[in-house]
């Protein structure tokens, strides 16, 4: 889904970034916040155009869904604890 997403709109000449990660979501003053969260947002800083990344934990809980994806090795996210491992999804010939 989200692959068609980031085709449809490249004709347009508009290149999406995403960073995805799955966790706990929190409700703060009527908007979705938490830590899972943040570290989509920091994932996201690292995409580029027409790029998704995703954490490790979205790489695992993927496994067996025809999704293929490229390490990109460990990366510190701002305000979040830790190295975090992301994964870019790629796109593999049929």
């Amino acid at each position: 889904m989200r692959r068609a997403v980031v085709r449809s709109v490249e004709s347009l000449d508009i290149h999406v970034r995403a960073g995805l990660h799955t966790g706990e979501v929190e409700t703060i003053a009527g908007k979705a916040g938490g830590l899972a969260v943040v570290i989509g947002s920091r994932i996201a800083s690292f995409a580029g155009p027409s790029e998704i990344l995703v954490s490790q934990t979205v790489r695992e809980l993927t496994a067996r869904s025809g999704l293929s994806f490229d390490d990109l090795g460990e990366r510190e996210l701002k305000g979040v604890p830790g190295r975090w491992r992301i994964n870019r999804v790629v796109t593999r010939p049929a």
